[in-house]
């Protein structure tokens, strides 16, 4: 349950199996430019090292035909990934620019997988109202459409809506794969303090006999990721690590190695993490997790060394040089909320600025993190009507979690 830009929703991201990559930025219209001859150039697009010839030839493609569907959609989803594993904005850009073609079409007329496709970018957006309102119209023409039930329950369980994510997971569970509407279900018992119900649940999906193959580790790497959080809710680390440690050794994913840094940080275990993330691209939420792990080991040591002090610092320097860069861009001061409420709180010590932070970051996005977050920044700052607000907000929502009880105790 971390959170779609960079560690996400999420919101992110157990959902990849069936779910596609969430994203953010949005992209310039323009009018359609067409080349006079062969030799002119259209766009000129960056190098990415280490994609393959199939994602060339969809750029190519795209380029020749900007309003085919599929097309436009997988080159979408990989300009988006690379969004994702790189922790570059521009690439979401790209991804939203490869839907431009339908940029004028009401939403009536544009079709049900571009909508779903434009909502999963808005989700990453934090347009969280934008994003449900694409998928109740694609929905409304498409009722068969699992992607976007799925996507839907993501949105509106991130917005700590649980009743109707249920409803969401229930469509679910009758137009795709049952396992996902399953599991969906299971999550949200898990979010609301069914502690219990949500491990049978999700124990059960993977005692099935048809996920016991190699084909399969992906979305056995989910569920117990998902198995995972569900103990860390539950105050149960002992049994979290396990399936930390089980999802790991099913398949590896960028999401499971930051849910896991995560929870090495809580159980005061910070100087594992440079080694877990060292093959990780450094998008700033791996930066994030190093920053953190190194600032908790050094202040942790009892005679830190040189190396220790000059590795927190270039960290730390170089995560706010990104914070900086993305304050330019208007409107992304609430994306990045929550990264930079932790960084404040564990990287910096500032406990009145994190909380600042972890409140504007509490109003768009609802998901245990966040609301830990804000106890933490509120128990650091002293701050006893702060610790009301979270409590007041668990209770609207209906959050259960044994963590934020700890630390508001």
């Amino acid at each position: 349950m971390i959170g779609h830009n960079a560690e996400s929703a999420r919101h992110g991201a157990h959902w990849m199996v069936l779910a596609c990559i969430m994203a953010c930025a949005g992209a310039v219209q323009a009018a359609p430019r067409v080349p006079a001859n062969d030799s002119d150039i259209v766009e000129t697009l960056p190098a990415v090292a280490g994609w393959s010839n199939q994602q060339r030839r969809l750029r190519r493609e795209l380029v020749q035909r900007p309003r085919d569907q599929g097309v436009a959609i997988e080159a979408a989803r990989a300009y988006l990934e690379l969004a994702r594993t790189e922790g570059d904005a521009r690439y979401a850009g790209y991804a939203m620019g490869a839907l431009q073609a339908w940029n004028a079409a009401a939403p009536a007329e544009t079709p049900p997988a571009v909508l779903v496709m434009r909502a999963t970018v808005a989700q990453f957006l934090h347009d969280f109202d934008a994003a449900e309102a694409m998928l109740k119209e694609a929905l409304a023409r498409q009722p068969g459409n699992a992607q976007a039930w799925i996507t839907l329950a993501t949105v509106l369980r991130v917005r700590g809506r649980y009743a109707e994510s249920d409803d969401a997971c229930k469509k679910l569970g009758r137009v795709g794969p049952p396992l996902y509407g399953a599991a969906c279900l299971a999550e949200n018992a898990g979010l609301r303090g069914d502690h219990a119900a949500a491990r049978e649940a999700l124990q059960g999906l993977l005692a099935d006999p048809a996920l016991q193959g190699p084909r399969h580790q992906g979305t056995r790497q989910w569920l117990l990721t998902t198995v995972a959080e569900v103990e860390e809710l539950a105050g149960r680390p002992a049994a979290a690590e396990t399936a930390y440690r089980q999802a790991l050794e099913a398949d590896r994913s960028g999401y499971l190695l930051l849910a896991y840094s995560d929870f090495l940080v809580s159980q005061g275990r910070p100087s594992q993490i440079a080694s877990l993330l060292s093959k990780e691209p450094r998008s700033d939420a791996v930066l994030l997790r190093l920053a953190i792990a190194a600032a908790s080991t050094r202040a942790g040591a009892r005679s830190p060394s040189a190396q220790q002090g000059e590795l927190a610092r270039q960290e730390a320097d170089e995560l706010r040089s990104r914070f900086a860069a993305a304050a330019l861009r208007p409107g992304t001061a609430a994306l990045h909320a929550r990264e930079e409420a932790k960084f404040a709180l564990d990287v910096e010590g500032d406990a009145p600025r994190a909380l600042e932070l972890a409140r504007i970051n509490v109003k768009l996005q609802r998901e245990p993190v966040d609301l830990l977050l804000f106890a933490r920044a509120a128990a650091a700052a002293h701050d006893d009507a702060a610790r009301a607000e979270v409590k007041d907000l668990m209770q609207r929502i209906g959050l259960r979690d044994a963590r934020i009880d700890a630390v508001l105790s």
